[in-house]
């Protein structure tokens, strides 16, 4: 899964798709111990991808806590220097 293609999902469905590939990596780490899953190594690539997931959604968080503190500094600098 490309990070590009989850930049376009809005914040609801990535947090369903977060959901979705916890749910996935849970059953491959199940079907590993239970000696079902042929490549192991898609454990991996579902971490990743998970991890990928996660990392955007942080980063939509601090975006949004910063573009707030930016906006508040400029309203204050505007207001000190306007006065």
């Amino acid at each position: 899964m490309k990070s590009d293609s989850l930049r376009e999902l809005s914040d609801v469905e990535l947090d369903t798709k977060i959901g979705e590939l916890r749910e996935e990596l849970f059953n491959f780490r199940f079907r590993l111990a239970t000696g079902q899953l042929d490549n192991p190594l898609i454990i991996r690539t579902a971490r990743k991808n998970l991890a990928r997931a996660l990392t955007l959604q942080r980063e939509r968080d601090l975006g949004l806590q910063r573009g707030r503190a930016t906006q508040s500094k400029t309203a204050e600098d505007e207001a000190s220097t306007g006065s």
